[in-house]
């Protein structure tokens, strides 16, 4: 599949991007050439292939939520600029 300079003005469109013209006649070839190798990795076989989303095991590394105790309210309201009722108070946002 190529690219035309056609196509890379309509991306480069969408991305906000300004190209020159020496730009966009690199680009259309560079990304002819990334197409055409995706295109020679469809002919390989497949078959008995297991999908993955990464080449190598991942597993969680966050650690169990457990419940603990949280600080007292009134060491957390300490530093507060402005409190109310037990709350941060804010100026509004919406009005």
């Amino acid at each position: 599949m190529d690219i035309t300079v056609r196509d890379v003005e309509h991306v480069a469109l969408l991305a906000r991007l300004e190209l020159s013209d020496r730009e966009k006649e690199l680009f259309a070839g560079q990304l002819g050439a990334i197409l055409r190798y995706i295109e020679k990795l469809n002919e390989l076989d497949t078959d008995g292939v297991e999908p993955t989303s990464h080449v190598l095991p991942i597993s969680n590394v966050m650690r169990d939520d457990e419940p603990r105790p949280s600080w007292p309210l009134d060491k957390v309201l300490e530093n507060a600029p402005d409190k109310e009722d037990g709350q941060f108070k804010v100026p509004a946002v919406l009005e």
